[in-house]
């Protein structure tokens, strides 16, 4: 697949089918995301791969943690407020999501279970957690994002669907504990893959981009 076709068509799947990837291009889309610029080439990703029975052990624990009432404390602290535009954006999104499996605007309890879907990882066969070093501060998780976001495109131009996930970042407490990580990985977030339910309708919906002239002041 073109590069401009991996974008423009990738989307956030949230249920997949019970199909596994094949490893060898698992480690295709790895070696793809490998040659991910970085700050001085330091390459701070470390990536935790679940699949199988690996993956269901931590599909269970991970959503017994997070039904249980813990308390969220990540690593790297989550957004403060959405003001504005982003306020904006947000709530469109969210609205979609809602709409798209029947939750109601007041229905709480139906909000908050589509919420826990993250910690099921939304039924996909492959979840990966990445980490970077904590002495490389803010710089490390930038280029974190910037291996996600080859990840996720290297991925589609294989017929892979994605979703970046920062709720998996709420318990890093939790994930080193499980993982044997050192102290001193720090949890980015996750991305769980596979090949989505294309007839579900919480994956029938997209999300929408501004114009790039929203973003960009030209200087001459």
């Amino acid at each position: 697949m073109h590069v401009e076709q991996a974008i423009r068509t990738r989307y956030s799947a949230r249920r997949f089918l019970s199909k596994q990837v094949p490893r060898e291009t698992i480690q295709k889309i790895l070696d793809i995301a490998q040659q991910t610029p970085s700050w001085c080439n330091t390459q701070p990703w470390q990536l935790t791969l679940l699949s199988g029975a690996a993956q269901e052990r931590f599909r269970a624990s991970l959503y017994d943690h997070a039904r249980s009432g813990a308390t969220p404390n990540p690593d790297f602290p989550f957004p403060e407020a959405y003001l504005g535009i982003y306020r904006e954006r947000r709530k469109v999104c969210g609205v979609q999501l809602y709409e798209s499996v029947g939750v109601k605007k007041d229905d709480k309890a139906g909000a908050r279970e589509q919420a826990l879907e993250n910690f099921r990882l939304f039924g996909a066969q492959h979840t990966l957690i990445m980490t970077t070093d904590e002495a490389l501060g803010i710089y490390g998780a930038i280029d974190c994002g910037l291996y996600t976001g080859t990840f996720l495109y290297a991925a589609k131009s294989l017929g892979v669907d994605t979703i970046a996930q920062a709720a998996l970042a709420s318990y890093p407490d939790f994930l080193r504990k499980f993982f044997g990580l050192a102290p001193e990985r720090k949890v980015v977030c996750g991305i769980s893959f596979g090949y989505a339910d294309a007839d579900h309708a919480v994956n029938s919906y997209r999300t929408g981009r501004a114009s790039y002239s929203e973003a960009v002041t030209f200087l001459e």
